[in-house]
């Protein structure tokens, strides 16, 4: 289980971090499961008389060199392109917390996995 840089880019900047393909693996599975509760709150009927199903909030957290943590209430979003996750990378020195496009870093993490396929 070897580790390489995983990079994750945000709006003013980016951070790289130590990261296991099987992390990343893990982290894009439970971020397209949320992609899926994004788009069953957005494909509910608007105006009518039913109210959408409350879908419980995503968490992840990831304990390796560095901590890693992910939110996201789907709640909030119009569609999952719109959607935002707080992202918190911490370790004993410093703790970065940041608002990143959902999208962006599904990007990221097709990125990073692309050099295992080779």
């Amino acid at each position: 289980m070897s580790n390489s840089q995983l990079n994750l880019n945000f709006g003013d900047g980016s951070v790289s971090l130590s990261f296991s393909k099987e992390a990343a693996q893990d982290l894009q599975g439970a971020l397209r499961e949320l992609l899926g509760r994004l788009k069953a709150v957005a494909t509910n009927p608007a105006g009518g008389s039913q109210r959408p199903t409350p879908q419980k909030p995503m968490e992840y957290r990831h304990q390796g060199p560095v901590f890693l943590e992910v939110f996201c209430n789907p709640n909030i979003w119009a569609s999952p392109f719109a959607a935002k996750i707080l992202l918190t990378v911490r370790d004993e020195r410093i703790r970065l917390t940041t608002e990143v496009d959902l999208t962006q870093v599904l990007e990221d993490l097709e990125q990073y996995l692309q050099q295992f396929d080779d």
